[in-house]
This record gives C-alpha cells, structure tokens and sequence, in this order.
C-alpha cells in the first residue's frame, strides 16, 4: 500500500498541491498536518508511520515535508528500512525501495551533513572574526546604558518603586534589575 503524508507550516498554507502529487504518484491514503516543522509532537506523522506495514511506501512531496532536520530524516528512514517499508521523496526522486535508490538517499544524506558541517564552519569563523575585532553577539540591552542611569537616578528618590520605573521605561522589573546589574548600579 503507499500512503502519502503532506505538512504545511501554517494554516495560512495550503496543502493542495502536495496532496494532488501524493494521489497521483498512487498514494491511497494520505495523512495531512499543518504544523511547524520544528515541532517534535506531530500527530499525525506519528499516526502514519504506526499504519505503515512491511511493504508499503511512504510517499511525501518534498523530504523538509517529512524531518526537521537531516539527523531526523536519516532516523525515520532508517526505521522505515528496518520495518521493511519503502520510501520515496517525489520532489527529490529518491527511492529506497531500490538498491540504487537506496544509495542515492545515503549519498544525499552525506552531502547534506557536509554542507552543514561547513556552514557551521563559516559561521564560527565569522563570529571568531568579529569577536578579534571587537564585536560582541547577542540581542541589544533592551535598555540602553543612558536610560538605565536615568532609571539608577529616580531611584535614588525613595518615594520612587522600581514597578513606576519599570513602567515609565516600559520594560519589567527583571530587565530593569537585569539593566542595573549590568552597570553594576546597585538598587
């Protein structure tokens, strides 16, 4: 039996196209999410893979349909190849239920860990370079050093809480405390 699993990330998005794809490619069944990749809990992805039997094919439109990430889809692939269920990525033409296909999916697999491999590469050289130059990463203080000093002043008027503070900066208590240990005002 093939069945078919389509995901868009939000309910703005429309599933049609993957959906007419997965038909078409013989898909008798097809499970459809509308939830972020991101999240670990999609039920149901859960739901389709506990239908699947040794012989089916799990057909999806694109393999981002499928995993999170390339860790994930290698996962799910591989339990899928020990249940003794096929998989095909129409998007991509990979077919595991071919020895050939099968190759292709671990060569792909490799060339997209390499490539993550380098971006990370590139991106910790970069932050590497800009730390030598001076640069320091993260969000902005959401209070700048001026305001908090000014925040520091109408505090030293006892008639003045750190709520009013808060309030006037319009920031809570925990970053306006966090914004005056940062200078190291005390409070």
């Amino acid at each position: 039996m093939i069945i078919g699993y389509a995901r868009v990330s939000t309910t703005d998005q429309n599933p049609e196209l993957q959906v007419d794809a997965l038909e078409k490619a013989g898909a008798e069944q097809v499970f459809q999410e509308r939830f972020t990749g991101s999240l670990r809990e999609r039920p149901e992805l859960s739901q389709c893979l506990r239908t699947l039997r040794a012989g089916d094919v799990l057909v999806v439109w694109k393999l981002d349909r499928l995993a999170r990430s390339l860790k994930d889809l290698v996962e799910i692939v591989q339990d899928l190849q020990d249940r003794g269920v096929g998989f095909k990525s129409l998007t991509e033409s990979i077919d595991t239920t071919s020895s050939g296909g099968r190759l292709v999916f671990h060569i792909f697999g490799a060339l997209a860990e390499f490539e993550r491999d380098l971006i990370r590469e590139r991106t910790m050289a970069g932050l590497q370079a800009a730390r030598a130059r001076g640069r320091k990463g993260g969000r902005k203080p959401a209070m700048s050093d001026t305001d908090t000093k000014k925040a520091a002043a109408m505090l030293s008027d006892p008639e003045i809480t750190k709520t009013e503070v808060a309030r006037h900066f319009d920031v809570s208590r925990t970053t306006l405390n966090a914004s005056l240990k940062r200078l190291g005002i005390r409070s």
